[in-house]
């Protein structure tokens, strides 16, 4: 599949960070607009690979599911109390250079 990269935001992800990506260009879709609210982290997983799309994600729940070799279209994980600017700047990066099969059951960290 080529194209650009879609990102799927974890419930914890700002508005600001959304906002920003969406400012630029980015296709993103976030937990409460999947009405995915609540959901396990294995249900945001399959919704993400059915739709083909990259978690971005603040917490470490879902490098946990990597290893333990769950499948799906790619993750990206910052730490917590990272700046905004730089998590904008860092998921643009990937969305103008990588392609969704390059972030197949791959992690990214910022």
């Amino acid at each position: 599949m080529s194209g650009k990269v879609r990102f799927y935001t974890d419930e914890h992800v700002s508005r600001a960070v959304v906002n920003g990506l969406r400012n630029r260009g980015a296709d993103v879709l976030t937990t409460k607009e999947a009405e995915m609210l609540g959901a396990s982290d294995e249900e945001h997983v399959a919704l993400a690979s059915e739709q083909g799309r990259v978690i971005f994600a603040q917490d470490d729940d879902f490098l946990k599911l990597h290893a333990e070799g769950v499948n799906h279209s790619g993750i990206v994980y910052v730490r917590q109390n990272t700046p905004v600017g730089d998590i904008i700047r860092g998921l643009m990066l990937i969305y103008h250079v990588l392609e969704p099969d390059d972030m197949r059951n791959h992690v990214e960290f910022l």
